[in-house]
C-alpha cells in the first residue's frame, strides 16, 4: 500500500462534505446528474439543480419521457447547457438498452451519449464501488504535486499520468473507489490550485513540491477564459429568453437582449445547430 493512502482516507472520513450525491441512499442515476453538472462547474451552483432535478426527475425513465427542451429549461444557468441534452439522451438510451436502471458496466457507461472516459469511471466508482482511474483537474493537480513534484499538471492527460494513478488505485475494489472521491476532495478542498493550504494537508510530510520547495508552474501558458462580451454570454443571454417563456418567442425578444447585430444572428444560429433552440415559425423561436 502506498504511504499516501492512509493519512488521505483517514483525513477524507473526517473531512469530507456531506453532498447528495455521496449519500449511500443516492442512486446511481443522481451520482451520473451530478457527474455531468459538475463538469465546470461549481459545487455550490450545482446543489440547488441537482435536488430540482432529482425531485422532478429521480429516474432516467422520468426524464426520458419529457421533450428535450425540459431538460434545458430545467437546467437553468449552471451554463455549458449541451450538457442537458446529453443527460437527456443518456436518459433515454438507458431506458432503451438498460431497461432504465443505470449499467454497472464501465463499457456500456461509455457508450451513453454524452459520457466521455472521466464520467463513465467515476459513475463506476462511485455508484458501484468499482477499482477505476478517476482523473478530474483536481486528482490531478494533486497527483502532480505530492508524486510529480510539480504545481500543476499537463494540460492533457498524459499516458504517464495515467500510470501513475493506475499504480496508486489499492487493490481492493471499494478501498479504490474511496481512495478515488478522497484524493478528489483532497483537491477541492485543500490542494487548490491558486491557494493550497499545505499547513492542513494529511500527506504535507510525503509531497513532492513542497519538499522541493513549491517551485512556481513553468509550463507552456494556460488559458483563461473569458465571458463578457462572448458569444457564450450572447448565447447564455438568448436562452435564458427562450427559457422563460410559456411558448415561442419572437425575434424581436431576443434582439431586445443584445446589441451586436450579427453575434446574436450568429449565436442564435448556433443554438438551433446544437439542437438547443428551434424555429418555431416565421420569426418564432422556442426550447427543442
Amino acid at each position: 500500500m502506498s504511504a499516501l493512502h492512509e493519512p488521505v482516507l483517514r483525513w477524507y472520513d473526517t473531512s469530507q462534505r456531506d453532498l447528495p450525491w455521496r449519500r449511500p441512499e443516492a442512486s446511481p442515476w443522481s451520482v451520473l446528474v451530478s457527474e455531468l453538472m459538475l463538469q465546470q462547474t461549481p459545487v455550490a451552483r450545482v446543489l440547488p439543480v441537482h435536488e430540482q432535478w432529482l425531485d422532478r426527475w429521480p429516474t432516467p425513465a422520468d426524464l426520458a419521457a419529457e421533450p428535450t427542451g425540459e431538460a434545458v429549461r430545467m437546467w437553468g444557468r449552471l451554463g455549458y447547457p449541451r450538457r442537458a441534452l446529453r443527460l437527456h439522451a443518456a436518459a433515454q438510451a438507458i431506458v432503451e438498452r438498460h431497461g432504465g436502471e443505470v449499467p454497472d458496466d464501465h463499457a456500456a457507461l461509455l457508450a451513453l451519449p454524452g459520457v466521455g472516459e472521466y464520467t463513465a469511471a467515476a459513475v463506476a466508482s462511485f455508484a458501484f464501488g468499482q477499482r477505476h482511474v478517476v482523473l478530474d483537474t483536481n486528482v490531478r493537480r494533486v497527483l502532480a504535486r505530492t508524486v510529480g513534484g510539480v504545481e500543476l499538471p499537463a494540460q492533457h492527460v498524459t499516458k504517464a499520468e495515467r500510470e501513475t494513478a493506475r499504480e496508486l488505485l489499492p487493490d481492493d475494489e471499494a478501498t479504490a473507489a474511496t481512495w478515488s472521491v478522497a484524493v478528489m476532495e483532497l483537491g477541492a478542498l485543500v490542494c487548490t490550485a491558486a491557494r493550497p493550504r499545505c499547513t492542513e494537508c494529511p500527506v504535507a510530510s510525503l509531497c513532492a513540491w513542497r519538499a522541493a520547495g513549491h517551485p512556481a508552474y513553468d509550463g507552456p501558458p494556460r488559458k483563461v477564459q473569458t465571458w463578457a462580451g462572448t458569444d457564450r454570454q450572447c448565447r447564455g443571454r438568448l436562452l435564458a429568453v427562450l427559457r422563460d417563456a410559456d411558448g415561442p418567442v419572437h425575434l424581436s425578444r431576443l434582439d431586445a437582449v443584445w446589441a451586436d447585430d450579427a453575434q446574436r444572428v450568429r449565436s442564435l444560429a448556433g443554438l438551433v445547430e446544437d439542437g438547443l433552440a428551434v424555429r418555431t415559425d416565421a420569426g418564432t423561436y422556442a426550447l427543442p
